[in-house]
């Protein structure tokens, strides 16, 4: 079905929408720059408040900065979930104390069990 939007539908147009707001596609004809860049601001600052629930301590070794830092790392990415999204940061950065041991905690957990593993760790 084709529209108003240069012979695009309507799907069409919303899915360039979305890919300006979460993935720092071009943003369509007939939008307002700065409204587009306000409303991505604002869904990057929601994306870096989901991804601190999933790693408090590596949102809180940036403190006050976490929403910055985290914006200038996401801004372009689409998401892949917030655990992802976090691990994915976590391991661009280089992480020291408590937030490295965070990501040193969620990697463990990530590898495939064996096993040969779980019975080592029951031999313990």
């Amino acid at each position: 079905m084709t529209g108003p939007g240069g012979g695009r539908s309507l799907a069409d147009r919303q899915a360039a929408l979305v890919a300006a707001l979460v993935a720092g596609a071009p943003i369509p004809d007939g939008f307002d720059p700065r409204l587009v860049g306000t409303a991505r601001r604002a869904l990057l600052r929601k994306r870096s408040g989901e991804v601190a629930r999933h790693w408090p301590v590596l949102a809180a070794s940036f403190g006050a900065r976490w929403p910055a830092v985290f914006a200038e790392w996401g801004d372009g990415r689409p998401t892949q979930g917030s655990f992802q999204d976090g691990l994915a940061l976590a391991r661009s950065l280089a992480l020291t104390g408590a937030a490295a041991e965070e990501l040193a905690e969620r990697e463990k957990a990530l590898r495939p069990r064996t096993r040969l593993s779980r019975l080592l760790r029951r031999a313990r």
